[in-house]
């Protein structure tokens, strides 16, 4: 068995999550020895990055021991030995599950979520908590209770969100795999920002059993990792019906890995030009547009495509899933479990509830309740929600005229480089504009990926977006690994984190 010493260290933590699993599973290395490398990794990088709220070492040891002990069962485990992160607002047995919020300071689940429960089945070991904007609601990671985490590429900016604990962790090699969930983009952008692949799927097809709701229509549990394949090799195992959640779809999973082929002649590319006329840093437009071109040399055919009710995209959502996470947060109430307000004794329970709600929330989350409570208000329903509801329509019309005559469509994750920590925390509309070319996405309930495109001038990560039909996570996975083959990005290391 392979010792972590040495130069072992950095060379396990380097492998895909495909690698370490086939190297474990044929004896040449043992799951102990791999989790022991990227504990080691994590506690010297993570003390910069802020990537993990909790670092389950003992548990990861002893899920790795358990696994070393059991090799004749390793053939019919596909992640064997494989560490992996869990965005903090997945239920994780025994381990803490906070949203990265103060009110549920404490609070450990006694179940796993679904998609966690079925990482265990395939043996890959559970080896920490990663740090989100709190209750998913942000796009830089800025809002955790537990402090910002930083862009492996360059510390003094952001990682995207709301997964950003995440999406560091594995630019940074601190797992090979993480978990992330998104509502608006909070797996594709933090992946587009941190240079790596992060995967949103079609709504329904992962469960979302055990995911702290914010917003149920557009809510999703999707895979960051540093390649598109093994991504696809997570989603195999992700997807599918659990009777535990009555939106998870009964539609056949395909085997994603084997729909790599490489080969993307007679793709049918749309790219919604319009969309990018302002308001894209040009940089990120040229990169964008030189990968579109790679594809058209590989064979693919791409044509202009028009959406034209994508620009009401933010307004609609932030209607929608504002309302949405107002009722969700009803229940932090102080009463059933997490934190509570210390009170005196003439406090009632209305005071109880107000206090717990006011400390125990951060400015970010309550200003979407807010939001969401006047939305759904009386007197305001129909001018806004209603509203939005149907203009949500409209822009799933789009999408669906589109895919009529086109297999992807292509476009930029992030309209912007990653912005320097603290530059747009007072200006809520600014931040929230950084998921204008995601938010969709949720809104349709379709599939998009996106993947390393190249660096701006100054070594910033930049994403090309792929947008696919529903449940055709294949064809996106497909498109998005053929590209990944003709470039050198995923290849690429953080300067600072080489060693």
């Amino acid at each position: 068995m392979t010792e972590v010493n040495g130069q072992d260290g950095p060379r396990l933590t380097s492998q895909t999550a495909q690698d370490i699993c086939g190297a474990v599973t044929r004896g040449e290395e043992s799951a102990t020895s791999v989790c022991q490398a990227f504990l080691e990794r994590i506690a010297k990088v993570n003390p910069t990055l802020n990537a993990f709220t909790t670092v389950a070492a003992d548990a990861a040891l002893e899920q790795a021991a358990a696994i070393d002990r059991n090799r004749s069962a390793l053939a019919d485990l596909p992640l064997a030995g494989v560490p992996i992160a869990i965005k903090d607002n997945l239920c994780t047995r025994g381990l803490p599950t906070t949203a990265s919020s103060r009110i549920l300071a404490g609070f450990v689940p006694p179940y796993d979520a679904t998609v966690v429960a079925r990482l265990r089945a395939a043996g890959a070991v559970i080896i920490g908590k990663t740090n989100c904007d709190e209750f998913a609601m942000g796009s830089s990671t800025e809002n955790s209770a537990l402090g910002p985490t930083r862009n492996p590429w360059a510390l003094d900016r952001i990682p995207g969100g709301s997964s950003g604990g995440s999406a560091a962790a594995v630019a940074a090699r601190l797992v090979p795999l993480a978990l992330g969930s998104e509502t608006g983009g909070s797996v594709r952008q933090p992946a587009a920002l941190c240079g790596i692949v992060g995967l949103k799927p079609t709504y329904g097809r992962v469960s979302r059993y055990g995911l702290l709701a914010f917003g149920s229509s557009l809510d999703q549990v999707g895979p960051l990792t540093r390649v598109v394949r093994d991504a696809a090799l997570l989603m195999r195992i992700l997807s599918g019906s659990d009777p535990m959640d009555a939106t998870s779809a009964t539609e056949p999973v395909p085997d994603y890995v084997a729909a790599l082929t490489g080969d993307v002649r007679g793709v049918r590319i749309g790219v919604p030009r319009r969309l990018l006329d302002a308001g894209v840093d040009p940089e990120v437009l040229a990169r964008v547009d030189e990968a579109i071109a790679a594809l058209r040399d590989r064979g693919a055919s791409v044509t202009d495509v028009e959406l034209p009710h994508a620009r009401y995209a933010i307004p609609v959502y932030y209607l929608v899933a504002t309302a949405e996470a107002s009722s969700n947060l009803a229940r932090y109430d102080g009463v059933r479990y997490g934190y509570r307000a210390p009170l005196d004794e003439h406090a009632d329970l209305a005071a109880m509830y107000d206090r717990t709600r006011d400390t125990g929330f951060g400015a970010e989350v309550k200003r979407r309740i807010m939001l969401g409570t006047y939305v759904l208000s009386a007197g305001y329903y129909e001018a806004y929600y209603l509203k939005a509801q149907q203009v949500r329509t409209l822009i799933r019309r789009d999408y669906e005229r589109a895919f009529a005559h086109l297999d992807v469509m292509l476009l930029p994750t992030s309209p912007t480089r990653p912005f320097r920590l603290g530059e747009r925390v007072n200006d809520p509309l600014q931040m929230y504009l950084a998921d204008v070319f995601t938010v969709s996405a949720n809104l349709a309930g379709i599939p998009g990926v996106s993947v390393p495109c190249g660096f701006t001038r100054d070594r910033l990560p930049v994403g090309l977006q792929i947008l696919g039909r529903p449940f055709d996570e294949a064809t996106v996975l497909r498109v998005g690994d053929a590209y990944e083959r003709a470039t050198g990005w995923a290849q690429e290391v953080p300067p600072a984190l080489v060693s």
